[in-house]
């Protein structure tokens, strides 16, 4: 049995706030972490893992770091940013943006590769610098 497709943890519950309400924060992540198989596929790849999900905040971007192994054992490390906001729109949309650069044609990729010191080999994907890049295209 395949367990790649699995998450590397067990998800947790995502737990009420105070005030009742789910926590955003552990919903973007849980969400992330669960589309791990739409990536593979998005991607050609056989399995993928969600490594590290980190949510949207008022001085942070998203950031997904996703790992992809294709036949042959090949393993690809991708770092994606997503946008800095509370807005739950944007961090709504960094999954389906993640998937469908997955499935694009990439030929302009310094128009949306950004250093990054987190990332394993210190580059990453600025997902909705790709996003406007992709909409103005179409205009």
């Amino acid at each position: 049995m395949d367990t790649a497709l699995r998450p590397a943890v067990p998800l947790p519950a995502v737990m009420p706030q105070a005030d009742g309400q789910p926590d955003a924060a552990q919903e973007f992540v849980n969400r992330l972490r669960s589309a791990a198989p739409a990536f593979a596929v998005a991607a050609g790849a056989d399995t993928a893992v969600v490594r590290e999900v980190v949510p949207p905040a008022r001085h942070r971007r998203a950031r997904c770091r996703l790992v992809l192994r294709f036949p042959g054992e090949v393993e690809v490390d991708l770092t994606f940013l997503g946008a800095v906001s509370r807005g739950s729109v944007l961090a709504e949309d960094f999954d389906a943006l993640i998937e469908n650069w997955l499935a694009s044609d990439r030929s302009n990729e310094s128009a949306w590769l950004v250093s990054d010191d987190e990332s394993p080999d210190g580059l990453a994907i600025d997902v909705t610098a790709w996003a406007q890049l992709q909409r103005s295209a179409a205009v």
